[in-house]
């Protein structure tokens, strides 16, 4: 367990003699049951839901209770990885990897279209080429659940805490996580940060600068300059691109009813119906690209945001379903894919279908602005 000299344990991933005792939590926990038999089984989850719960348990203790490590637990989750790979996606690609180093620690700064899909695509495209995986950053209002903070810290995720209230506890979270970034950097791990707070549910990838302030808090209080604390970061923009979203509907959901009825009232199971949906859900093609790491002189955190958002609109690789949504003429654009984003749409609510377009065309906006 962690010892008094850990400061950091209350927001990094777990080490490997936390593992098993974590596992053991999630199996017994009562609301992990009762996740997996609403998604899997709904239509028995009623009335033989009591019946399944045993069972599961055994099975999952049956699969899981012999990973006592942090790699025991990469492999397994290698393993869905490379079967949600072959079952949702028609390729998956990547580019970039040769300008970086294998042996350097990079803070690779991501646009974020999907909770659990985004890390993950990128830990495989590092993991293809024997580059070490990142640890993730992930919000705590995605971690409500006790299980849900159990099995993300086991697979290396950290928390980023955003539901903390007053102005003096908030510095004091901002500039814990800055030197916990720091500290993963110069000694053990890559990390994985998206751009900004939440999702870009309408495809505009955005850089906040506010990120960026607070990676240099840390680099402030050791009084290093600006510019020499963000190449000692080793930043990396990284563009991730799905074909087809598979929450597309939801976002655009979310999108419609803020703009005609002011707000937007999630569900309890939401956060975790989204992380199934994006896992299950068909994907098409997926591409990570990798930027270049930022070397030049930067005055201030927008300027760094502006470089970020410049090397992810370069670097997005535009699918068809980009293309056709913006209009946008070009040879690569198959009859196929004119028919295959056609019964997307069809599938989609009347009112929400321009917002969806939107979602798809704001690349293509952005890429050649």
């Amino acid at each position: 367990m962690a010892n008094a000299e850990d400061k950091f344990s209350d927001i990094r991933p777990y080490n490997d003699d936390e593992i098993q005792p974590a596992i053991q939590r999630v199996i017994n926990s009562d609301e992990f049951m009762d996740a997996i038999i609403s998604f899997r089984f709904s239509k028995i989850a009623k009335f033989a839901g009591f019946l399944l719960k045993p069972l599961l348990r055994r099975y999952f203790l049956y699969k899981w209770g012999n990973i006592n490590s942090i790699d025991d637990m990469q492999q397994v989750v290698g393993g869905y990885m490379e079967h949600m790979i072959a079952s949702t996606t028609t390729k998956f690609s990547y580019s970039g990897l040769e300008n970086l180093d294998p042996t350097q620690n990079y803070l690779f700064v991501s646009n974020h279209r999907d909770i659990a899909m985004d890390p993950a695509f990128v830990n495989w495209a590092l993991f293809s080429e024997n580059f070490k995986t990142v640890r993730i950053a992930i919000g705590d209002n995605l971690l409500s659940k006790p299980f849900v903070s159990d099995l993300m810290r086991m697979n290396k995720s950290f928390i980023v805490k955003r539901s903390i209230s007053g102005v003096r506890e908030m510095m004091k979270a901002l500039s814990h996580l800055s030197d916990y970034i720091f500290s993963s950097l110069q000694e053990e791990s890559s990390i994985w940060i998206a751009q900004k707070e939440g999702r870009a549910k309408d495809g505009f990838d955005k850089t906040e600068p506010a990120i960026v302030k607070m990676f240099y808090v840390n680099g402030k209080k050791k009084k290093i300059a600006f510019s020499d604390y963000i190449r000692q970061l080793n930043i990396v923009p990284v563009a991730v691109s799905y074909e087809f979203d598979p929450c597309d509907k939801q976002k655009a959901q979310e999108l419609y009813d803020k703009a005609e009825l002011g707000e937007y009232k999630k569900s309890k199971y939401e956060d975790i119906e989204s992380i199934v949906s994006g896992i299950i859900g068909q994907k098409g093609h997926v591409h990570v690209a990798f930027g270049k790491a930022l070397e030049d002189e930067f005055d201030d955190a927008e300027a760094v945001a502006l470089e970020i958002d410049k090397q992810i609109y370069q670097n997005y690789h535009l699918h068809p379903s980009n293309l056709i949504a913006a209009e946008h003429c070009s040879e690569t654009i198959t009859d196929g894919h004119k028919e295959a984003f056609a019964q997307r749409l069809q599938t989609i609510k009347p009112e929400l279908q321009e917002t969806v377009l939107k979602m798809y065309s704001n690349p293509v906006n952005n890429h050649i602005s």
